[in-house]
């Protein structure tokens, strides 16, 4: 895949921002390795090492360079302290599919509901793209709220769609279309 660019301006709503990872982001990397889930979920080295926290933030620049995606840090507006990671990856079918976490210290304040909902805006100026879709635990009734508030609609429960913490789980899809 050819490579892609960050977006200008980067998507904003609200209070939060979504930018490229920097070197100043490894506090959020060092506690995002200390969430009991967080790094079942995705890169995040485990245990947390400043080598390793480098190797990450290389990593979420790498998806851009690959062509497979945006993989955005989380910030505060006012501060720009970077309090999650959101994603955006590409498939070949005009689909993508969006992630989102938020660091333990943050969560509580809207900020995911904030952080999809700047994605999904992003993504409709992408003209190549025309559906997407989040995979979401059925017990995760947070990230469910999110989805809802953002106008994802549910479809189905799919069975053994993802391995977490080395056990095959279900995933319940949802997907949000191309506004007309």
């Amino acid at each position: 895949m050819p490579a892609l660019t960050w977006p200008d301006p980067l998507p904003r709503c609200g209070p939060i921002g979504l930018r490229p990872f920097h070197r100043g982001d490894l506090d959020l990397v060092a506690e995002f390795a200390d969430d009991p889930y967080v790094p079942l979920i995705g890169t995040i080295p485990t245990p947390y090492t400043p080598a390793e926290g480098l190797a990450y933030l290389e990593r979420q620049h790498q998806r851009l360079a690959d062509g497979t995606g945006w993989s955005f840090a989380i910030a505060e507006l006012a501060s720009d302290r970077a309090v999650g990671g959101a994603g955006l990856w590409l498939h070949d079918d005009a689909t993508a599919t969006a992630g989102y976490a938020v660091a333990a210290s943050a969560r509580g304040r809207g900020i995911a509901t904030a952080a999809l909902t700047a994605l999904t805006a992003f993504a409709w100026t992408r003209p190549d793209l025309h559906r997407v879709e989040l995979f979401i635990e059925p017990a995760n009734l947070a990230s469910i709220a999110v989805a809802e508030r953002c106008g994802y609609h549910r479809h189905e429960l799919i069975a053994g769609h993802s391995e977490i913490g080395g056990i095959r789980r279900g995933m319940l899809r949802w997907s949000a279309t191309r506004p007309a």
